[in-house]
């Protein structure tokens, strides 16, 4: 294929209208294709033979032109991304297949959309835990498994199917942390900049397979609407991997994946050096909390008049002044607090949760350590760890650099991930803590590698683990890096329960994006505060893509209840069980030592008392 221009790649052959779809492929590879009913068009799934073994196929279908031929075909804007129901049949088929012979079966995935269905339908319906839960599948699935990119892989609704034993891409294809549009929408506040996204993300084939995302490239016919050559084109990607994968045994097989997920993101400076070098620090002081710095805190003396030093509160400083519960900086009126004049400290001592209305506003991590852990029992681990420790300079652009630069002075912390270990009402732990006011709480490499240390040291030390999530999703700057994350932390997660550990998940306001769709949704029990937007996608994007938002019901009290009928539907939820708790800060620490007051007593193995009676020893 002649060489283009990475937008012209984009526009004219990743989006192609007449670019084969997946059900192009299938016709032309698996004549005796067996497809099962699906509710979901955007899905296609069935069995076949190939190789002589049973084919388990799992496809993404975009809508082609053909499709639209209505006003309400046009109106279905999740056409092309898998819903809550999709994945639910996916889950069921892969049960399916665990079922097979593993010499005798194969999963072939075929990815080809624009992210996962954002709709409120499918919202309701947990949709971040089932990306969670499909990523976990693919990492643990007694089964060999193949993937390929056909046209375009979008965010974690790629991602869901994406995470194979080989994994390929054609090479006009694109796999993103996110489209370019909606990058540039967020990172640049033009949705026009898609060239400056497209630099960004970095989502060619090349550049994912120098990063280990994926393995092989698949050559694209100069014609981008030649079926044809293309379907033969795959089908020889198709039986390399199939006959590869055949020489691996299937315990090999998870071994690598485990340690492939573990590598994403390390692409400098790592090895066992890093890994030992470890950075504890004293324990925290209260006094180093401050207000978030998105309220507006108004002096006594006045009520027009603003602190001029707010958000830069020093150490020894007592908290002053009073806020107005409800109006952000500026006059922002969006929250919909009670309007009453609330002494800061006051609302600090109430961990940021109005002491008149109890409206709560996002809690920085500092105010969690302080809510969930004994007076000084918190010492945090890997404190220095920094993305320039882990990325090549020349991956980080300067974009990325003057938004790392304004977070300086907006956290104590210098990442958006705290870990440590730590005390809860005597119950020794270790802890995973978002810091939503450092770049909003997103995912990127730091924060997933400080993830897995961190679990890493749970078990070495036999310790339970429990995680806060506060995030606004993936950090975009760090392109597909931060959306391997997800499988990163997956991986982690299923390394704790290997080794029998308990694994509590709180989900505090917000818990979005990435983070909620990977670890955060993995609990053994999930915790989550009053009033907090769990959802994969916020209401900022659904609302920007055109979809109605009702969100009062992808908050945590709607969504608790919810779970409580899912036992009534374990065929569609598998695994899944939702939010089991919706508990207010002030008490959190108490239900954390409820669950690990259970751990301990359920897993102490009891003393045998020995007995002696004449010669004989009686062990009862």
């Amino acid at each position: 294929m002649a060489k283009l221009d990475l937008v012209d790649i984009f526009k004219k052959r990743t989006r192609h209208p007449y670019r084969p779809r997946a059900s192009d492929v299938i016709g032309t590879l698996f004549p005796d294709f067996d497809a099962s009913e699906t509710t979901d068009p955007s899905l296609i799934a069935g069995t076949c033979r190939f190789l002589e073994k049973r084919l388990y196929v799992i496809a993404q279908q975009k809508p082609k032109p053909a499709d639209l031929k209505s006003l309400g075909d046009l109106k279905k804007l999740n056409y092309g991304m898998l819903t809550s129901d999709a994945h639910a049949f996916i889950l069921s088929m892969l049960g399916k297949a665990r079922l097979e012979d593993p010499e005798n079966a194969c999963v072939f995935c075929i990815v080809d959309t624009y992210g996962a269905d954002i709709s409120m339908y499918s919202a309701e319906r947990f949709q971040a835990f089932f990306i969670a839960y499909l990523i976990r599948e693919f990492l643990t699935i007694p089964v060999r498994t193949v993937s390929l990119i056909l046209g375009e892989g979008g965010s974690g609704g790629a991602l869901a199917i994406q995470v194979t034993d080989i994994r390929g891409q054609m090479d006009d294809a694109l796999y993103a942390t996110a489209p370019p549009e909606s990058m540039a929408s967020i990172v640049f506040r033009n949705p026009e900049r898609i060239r400056d996204a497209l630099m960004v993300l970095k989502p060619e084939a090349t550049e994912l397979k120098a990063l280990g995302v994926i393995d092989r490239i698949v050559t694209s016919p100069e014609d981008v609407t030649d079926g044809q050559i293309m379907a033969e084109n795959i089908r020889q990607f198709l039986t390399k991997a199939v006959k590869d994968l055949s020489h691996s045994r299937i315990r090999n097989l998870i071994r690598k994946r485990e340690v492939r997920a573990k590598k994403y993101g390390l692409y400098k400076g790592s090895g066992t050096f890093y890994d030992i070098k470890r950075y504890i620090e004293l324990p925290f002081k209260k006094v180093f909390r401050k207000p978030p710095p998105d309220i507006k805190i108004v002096d006594y003396t006045s009520v027009t008049e603003v602190v001029d030093n707010y958000g830069v509160i020093k150490p020894e400083e007592k908290a002053s002044g009073f806020f107005e519960c409800g109006e952000g900086q500026g006059g922002d009126s969006r929250r919909k607090g009670c309007g009453k004049l609330i002494p800061v400290q006051a609302f600090l001592d109430n961990y940021n949760v109005c002491p008149e209305c109890g409206y709560s506003y996002t809690l920085d991590a500092m105010g969690w350590i302080e809510c969930l852990t004994d007076a000084g029992a918190f010492h945090e681990l890997y404190r220095n760890l920094t993305v320039d420790q882990l990325l090549e300079d020349e991956t980080i652009t300067d974009y990325y650099r003057d938004f790392l630069a304004k977070q300086e002075g907006r956290s104590h912390f210098k990442e958006s991930l705290v870990v440590g270990s730590a005390r809860i009402h005597h119950f020794q732990t270790v802890m995973a803590i978002s810091e939503f006011y450092y770049c909003g709480g997103s995912m990127g490499v730091v924060f997933g590698e400080k993830f897995r240390r961190a679990v890493d040291f749970a078990i070495q030390e036999n310790l339970p683990f429990i995680s806060l999530c506060c995030s606004g999703g993936a950090r975009l700057y760090e392109g597909i890096s931060a959306l391997m994350q997800m499988v990163k932390t997956v991986e982690s997660v299923n390394r704790l329960k290997r080794h029998g550990l308990p694994y509590i998940s709180i989900l505090a306001d917000p818990a979005t994006g990435g983070a909620i769709a990977s670890y955060a949704a993995l609990g053994d029990v999930t915790i989550a505060e009053p009033g907090a937007l769990v959802i994969f996608a916020g209401p900022r994007v659904m609302k920007s893509r055109g979809f109605e938002v009702e969100e009062d019901l992808v908050r945590s009290d709607s969504l608790h209840r919810i779970s409580g009928s899912i036992y009534d539907s374990l065929d569609y939820y598998h695994e899944i069980r939702g939010i089991q708790e919706v508990c207010e800060r002030k008490k959190m620490k108490l239900t954390l030592a409820k669950y690990l007051e259970l751990y301990k007593r359920t897993t102490c193995k009891p003393r045998k008392r020995h007995v002696k009676k004449g010669r004989k020893t009686l062990v009862f």
